[in-house]
């Protein structure tokens, strides 16, 4: 066999290592910043041992934030004037919703299966984007369908229930 040949089947090789080596860090590195961009609230929801939790009467929303009476439900905590809630499209005027007060404030977020959806929101757009990755860079079409159809069932799912 010539050696351009060989050569040239090395230097393929090398590529191709190269895209999958590059797509699957880019496919990874998007997970992780899914992950991280969700975890910020999702802890809060999820690990609720030690926090106080109750619900709020939405009576006022500015720009950003809602605001709202604070009625505690677990023991230990105390009842509040005011607590605030970022607000959002799953955050009305004169609803009432069941929170968990973040440590050190009077900052609330939303807990029960909707907080727990809404927080995990931004992984299920990081699962499409790796999708788009993992198809297109690394050519591996079933595990490209299951992200795509894990991020769509998450999003869906924190559609339905907010």
């Amino acid at each position: 066999m010539p050696s351009a040949v060989v050569s040239s089947q090395g230097a393929v090789s090398a590529l191709r290592f190269g895209r999958l080596a590059a797509m699957g860090t880019v496919a990874v590195l998007i997970l992780i910043a899914g992950v991280w961009a969700s975890w910020g609230t999702a802890h809060h929801v999820m690990l609720t041992k030690g926090r106080e939790s109750g619900t709020i009467s939405v009576t006022r929303c500015g720009q950003d934030t809602c605001s709202g009476p604070y009625t505690p439900v677990s023991a230990g905590s105390q009842a509040r004037k005011s607590v605030v809630i970022e607000k959002n499209v799953a955050v009305r005027k004169g609803q009432t919703y069941t929170v968990v007060i973040k440590p050190g404030g009077d900052e609330v977020v939303r807990s029960g299966p909707a907080g727990v959806l809404y927080a995990w929101v931004p992984l299920g757009g990081a699962l499409l984007l790796a999708s788009v990755v993992v198809a297109g860079g690394l050519r591996r079409t079933r595990l490209a369908w299951v992200l795509a159809g894990s991020g769509t069932a998450l999003l869906t799912a924190a559609f339905v229930v907010i």
